[in-house]
């Protein structure tokens, strides 16, 4: 039987995707879905009518070939063009700008899809593109030349990533004074030829050896900075960082929970320190498996650092790279590449933190420094289900609760003194309440307070988290003054964590106190950019109550969009909007809610909100009552 060979052929391949996409996302969902299949149809139309195909178009990707360099690059010009005009037809925030790029290369055709480095790198030179520009590589340019009226500035040979040999990138310019033009790769002339090279060699001899290491082994690639004007929020009046998920570089998928561990680890113990600004972990996960500038990342999250870093476990041993880069400048700050056992990874985390903070030139306390070190187990058996079963605690489910618990529990019998898995064990039991799991939501409440006291009487010296946790229960078990004492002392041990400040704001807001949970839970929303669903939640009850019901609606769409079917979401839009008469919005609600729960009662439902004020449960029902709940 003959030999099965892949159909291979060469293809021009133009890849795309947007830029900021994942803001456009978090601030308004439905209408960036929207925005992106109108102009995905816009860009197909054009595709075709350049005798091209799309290949594929998911998320924010579009991917497509062509059957010449000359067509791939004037349909991307026509594209830009279009989608120029469009965009200035919209708000500056609500923009969509595609980045394209472009190779000539050798693919792989399978079922109509098309694989291999040709369409790698055609994505690499899209991540180098700048928002509604075009970027295209050596094998394209020799091709396309003088042939378009259009320019071209050479950007140098980047390093790209999982392609072995360095890229020669060249930026198209659709500018019509740049028609013809190549900046950027002068040449000398040939009558010149021979004097400059004599010239040039007497030069190389002295310094090619040192160049040649720097070049080849230490000097990163350019990068493109960030803007301080384009960026979402304000730059904080302090060393501001955002931690990039590390990049599973073991090939295994069951390796992720590990890889997310030790990022999450990374930003807990930077998050520590008061002279800082740290991004949260839900933000800056939202960009995991993207390929995306630290220019945008710096600019959607508002900060002028980025740590980035890849790792590969294989048996016993732990391999981690770092680098931070400061965005504003394009400088790697620090770069450090570890090779240790896993039984060190704690110590391991401590390094990389500690490193982190000294190119950031940040001084710590004695007190700082300790607070900030890892505290875990000898063991790594037990390190890792914890990891496993935060990752289960983190789905909000009945199956995923009950594999938390189960983790939770292995990992108190492989170390009982390690205090991590009693705080697990405790949220799986406050998750029984707020998922309706619990026969006894009172009993459930005590053993979550006790399992929390017990990992904090431990000396873990991260319990911030633990003790943000503890003041949510106590507030649910109505012993408000207990709730508020908690989640005070748990900022002051980390001020930068996030759902630390929106807890504290939901706490405030059922004490009656809304103006100050506006403030924490604005913090909140700063400190992770990208939330989850409760964050405008709890913004939505703060607004309501102080009277501001179109802000308050604002925020439990914004609520909606992540999580559709919340059902404390739909009971507070039904009530923003009773309490702002529009009736026939309300009654809309109160349906929904319940399609959501047909045995929803209001009687039930007033028992379990922990309202200090019973003038505050009051407001809520009625407005209940008035949207057509019973």
């Amino acid at each position: 039987m003959a030999e099965e060979r892949a159909k291979r052929k060469l293809t021009a391949i133009l890849s795309a995707d947007v830029k900021g996409y994942s803001r456009l996302m978090g601030e308004d969902e439905e209408v960036t879905v929207r925005t992106i299949t109108a102009y995905r149809e816009v860009m197909t139309g054009l595709i075709e009518g350049q005798n091209g195909r799309v290949v594929d178009a998911k998320g924010d990707n579009l991917l497509a070939e062509f059957p010449s360099v000359v067509d791939a690059v004037r349909c991307a010009v026509k594209i830009q063009k279009e989608l120029k005009v469009r965009n200035d037809e919209l708000p500056e925030n609500r923009r969509m700008e595609f980045r394209i790029g472009i190779n000539l290369g050798d693919v792989i055709e399978e079922e109509k899809t098309i694989y291999g480095d040709g369409v790698n790198i055609a994505a690499r030179l899209e991540s180098l593109a700048e928002g509604g520009g075009i970027c295209i590589s050596r094998t394209a340019f020799d091709q396309i030349k003088n042939k378009l009226d259009v320019g071209y500035e050479y950007l140098g040979e980047h390093s790209v990533k999982n392609i072995a040999e360095p890229v020669r990138v060249y930026k198209v310019l659709m500018e019509p004074e740049y028609t013809g033009k190549v900046i950027g790769e002068d040449r000398p002339k040939p009558k010149q030829w021979r004097f400059a090279a004599i010239a040039s060699a007497v030069v190389l001899i002295v310094v090619a050896g040192a160049f040649a290491i720097w070049n080849l082994y230490f000097r990163p690639p350019p990068m493109e900075v960030a803007s301080v004007e384009k960026m979402t929020f304000p730059l904080p009046d302090k060393p501001s960082i955002a931690v990039l998920p590390f990049e599973n570089m073991s090939g295994d998928p069951e390796q992720e929970y590990f890889n997310d561990g030790i990022t999450e680890e990374i930003i807990t113990a930077l998050s520590k320190v008061p002279k800082l600004f740290v991004i949260a972990r839900n933000s800056t996960f939202t960009y995991k498996g993207k390929l995306v500038k630290i220019q945008q990342v710096s600019e959607d999250l508002g900060v002028r650092y980025v740590l980035e870093g890849s790792v590969r476990k294989a048996e016993n041993r732990v391999r981690i790279t770092a680098q931070l880069i400061d965005a504003q400048t394009g400088h790697h700050l620090w770069a450090e590449r570890y090779d240790k056992e896993l039984k060190n990874i704690f110590a391991l985390q401590d390094e990389i933190t500690f490193n982190v903070i000294t190119a950031l030139q940040v001084k710590l306390t004695e007190g700082e420094q300790a607070r900030m070190r890892a505290w875990g187990t000898d063991n790594f058996d037990a390190y890792a289900k914890l990891l496993k079963g935060l990752e289960y605690a983190r789905c909000f489910n009945r199956e995923s609760n009950l594999l938390a618990r189960k983790m939770a529990e292995e990992v108190i019998a492989l170390d009982p003194g390690y205090p991590r898995g009693y705080s697990l064990l405790g949220t799986t039991h406050m998750m029984d309440v707020w998922l309706r799991l619990t026969k006894s939501p009172r009993r459930s409440l005590a053993e979550a307070v006790r399992l929390y006291q017990k990992a904090i009487d431990m000396h873990h010296p991260s319990a911030a988290g633990i003790r943000g946790l503890l003041g949510i229960v106590y507030t649910m078990m109505r012993q408000h003054e207990k709730g508020i004492t908690e989640l005070e002392k748990a900022i002051a041990l980390n001020p930068n964590a996030a759902d630390n400040h929106a807890r504290f704001g939901f706490v405030l807001h059922l004490n009656g106190r809304h103006k100050e949970a506006l403030v924490e839970i604005e913090k909140a929303i700063r400190l992770n950019p990208f939330p989850p669903n409760y964050y405008f939640l709890y913004l939505g009850h703060t607004y309501m109550y102080e009277g501001m019901y179109d802000e308050s609606i604002a925020a439990y769409e914004k609520a909606l969009r992540i999580e559709p079917n919340n059902l404390f979401t739909r009971l507070r839009l039904a009530a923003a909007y009773s309490l702002l008469g529009c009736e026939e919005e309300a009654h809309a609600e109160a349906a929904e809610v319940l399609r959501i729960n047909p045995k929803f009662s209001l009687k039930h439902f007033s028992k379990t909100i922990p309202f200090k004020n019973q003038s505050d449960t009051d407001h809520l029902i009625n407005a209940l009552r008035k949207a057509g709940l019973k």
